[in-house]
């Protein structure tokens, strides 16, 4: 991404967060026009303690005037404190909001795609980029403002002893400000292609040194050097164009540092010779060596580095659901035509679906076309990260796709806002099966429309009958009954998820998504879950992580990285390298 459109990306968050905090900006003003009123004392009081005082044989009055100049750098440290003050109702909204949005986001993403719900480290990551932003924000309003209101004061104080010393100063100013505006946007460009890089060179190394071993004995070195050497060369071009821009900035930085000390010095001649007095040219001076030139290196700097990183820290807050980049991932399904029924009386379809994971990211599915018949239990396989729970999001709604069409029973496949219940349509279980705090017939019942709403015959029956189906008695039994309370946090990973999948089967919707929704049974217990779920009318689709979970299925379909692959069990190893590379790890890893 540009640095232009991570700009509009930010700016407009910027300034509603800036609308709300008026009466903050207005008191942080109010204070640092104090510090305009002590730069202004400090060069003025000495030109008068010089012209008005000693040069004219009056010691007292260049004694008032010095008390005058240092007066103002008492006035401006009282200033400081409450600017910081100020600053203070500015930084910590900020902080506090950000700090919200990384939860948000955190829970977001555990719901759009469990796989890559946040662990504890996650979210420490998320909230330590709040701080940086906190900081960073803390650094830049404090900076420019000082800017700001300093280069008011000088300004002021130079016009008010000749302005003719604006005219000297301020040109080779602009020019050294000028030059380092230049290098600001080609510069946080390349730190920002540096730091996505450094960010893909750690992923990979990191997906590289779990497979360690496999990579020495198979003697994939070679292979596995090739993945990583590109990146590093590209590091390393880009650690060199960050050094030619830091040397522009560095020159630029003594222009604008430097040029305005040496273009007064040299007119001093001139100046004195057009009735410019001495204490006039020593006030000028000041200004220039003692205000400005700090003020300015500092802004410099802050802008530099504070600047470029809170803008990549903030645009990161402005996707909610975008994650970190997922670098050294196989090419996404592109242009791929999957049909697993006749085009007719669709359960579920996608026309030509594009989607990623925020701008600039690599779709993760890629004009995919796909068509699921009614009553069928499709298999999705395939390498994690490949786009498996991102179609099942789709199907549910819980995603929009960037191009093409999601089709549940005919209509759009997003909820209609403001809708509540369970969805008629249809149920998603994910990976972390959801199971609360309540009695046992609660938790099996949650996702039916209401009593009796799941067929014919007595509610309690049906629950029986779901526990029978699915194999529960003995966990029902140990929990003391359906009416004995559920504390979520005393059952297994394999427990929770054998609730979730009977309350799935009592549920009336007619497609249904499990999301590696069977990963912690034992293969019978899935084998018994499945099976269940799909007498059940309606159509099942599966995320399938063992091989007799695939085969079970009517259609497999394998999202390869290239194109999508869709048949049987038993055609699809002549068919796809992928499938029978994964058959083959499933068949020498699995304990069926």
């Amino acid at each position: 991404m540009s640095e232009s459109e991570a700009w509009r990306r930010v700016a407009p968050e910027g300034r509603r967060f800036l609308r709300g905090r008026k009466g903050a900006l207005g008191r942080l003003a109010a204070w640092s026009l104090l510090e305009s009123a002590h730069t202004f004392l400090g060069g003025y009081g000495v030109a008068r303690a010089l012209d008005d005082g000693f040069l004219a044989g009056r010691t007292a009055t260049g004694l008032a005037w010095l008390a005058a100049a240092g007066a103002g750098a008492v006035l401006g440290g009282f200033a400081l404190r409450g600017v910081f003050a100020g600053l203070a109702d500015l930084v910590e909204p900020l902080r506090d909001g950000l700090v919200r949005r990384s939860v948000r986001q955190a829970l977001d993403r555990a719901v759009v795609d469990p796989a890559r719900a946040p662990d504890a480290g996650a979210v420490s990551r998320l909230t330590q980029q709040t701080e940086m932003a906190r900081d960073s924000f803390a650094g830049l309003v404090l900076t420019v403002r000082s800017f700001v209101f300093t280069a008011v004061g000088a300004f002021a104080g130079m016009a008010a002893l000749a302005p003719v010393l604006l005219l000297i100063v301020l040109p080779p100013l602009l020019l050294g400000v000028a030059a380092f505006l230049a290098t600001l946007r080609p510069m946080a460009s390349v730190q920002r292609l540096s730091l996505d890089t450094d960010e893909a060179l750690s992923d990979r190394v990191a997906a590289l040194g779990e497979g360690l071993r496999d990579i020495v004995a198979c003697g994939g070195q070679a292979a596995a050097e090739a993945r990583v050497e590109p990146l590093i060369a590209t590091q390393e071009r880009l650690a060199r164009r960050l050094a030619r821009w830091a040397a522009l900035r560095t020159l630029a930085l003594g222009t604008a540092g430097r040029l305005p000390v040496i273009a007064l010095l040299a007119a001093t001649p001139w100046l004195l010779g057009h009735g410019i007095t001495a204490g006039a040219l020593a006030g000028g001076l000041m200004y220039v060596v003692q205000a400005l030139l700090p003020a300015l290196n500092s802004l410099m700097t802050a802008l530099g580095s504070a600047g470029t990183r809170l803008l990549v820290v903030l645009e990161r807050f402005c996707d909610p659901l975008s994650p970190a980049p997922d670098h050294g991932r196989a090419t996404k399904p592109r242009g791929s035509v999957v049909h697993t029924g006749r085009r007719t009386a669709a359960a579920a379809e996608l026309r030509g679906v594009t989607f990623a994971y925020g701008p600039g990211a690599a779709p993760v599915l890629d004009a995919l076309d796909l068509v699921v018949r009614p009553g069928e239990h499709l298999a999705v396989v395939g390498p994690s990260g490949i786009g498996k729970s991102t179609l099942t999001a789709l199907l549910a709604g819980m995603l929009s796709p960037d191009a093409g069409t999601v089709l549940v029973a005919g209509a759009a496949a997003r909820r209609e806002p403001g809708a509540t219940g369970p969805d008629p349509r249809r149920t998603l279980l994910p990976q972390q099966a959801y199971v609360f705090t309540g009695t046992v017939r609660e938790n099996l019942t949650h996702l039916s429309p209401g009593p009796g709403a799941t067929g014919p015959g007595d509610a309690d029956a049906q629950v029986r009958r779901a526990v029978s189906a699915l194999g529960l008695e003995d966990l029902v039994e140990r929990l003391g009954g359906l009416d004995a309370e559920v504390s979520p946090r005393l059952l297994s990973r394999g427990e929770s998820q054998h609730l979730a999948l009977a309350a799935a089967y009592l549920s009336t919707a007619p497609l249904l998504l499990l999301d590696e929704a069977t990963c912690h049974l034992d293969p019978r217990t899935e084998e018994r879950a499945e099976r269940a779920l799909a007498a059940r009318p309606g159509t099942l689709v599966v995320v399938a992580h063992r091989v007799s979970s695939a085969a079970r299925a009517d259609r497999v379909l394998v999202l390869d990285g290239t194109r999508a692959v869709c048949g049987t069990h038993a055609e699809l190893p002549a068919r796809s390298a992928l499938y029978r590379d994964l058959v083959g790890r499933w068949n020498g890893t699995s304990d069926e």
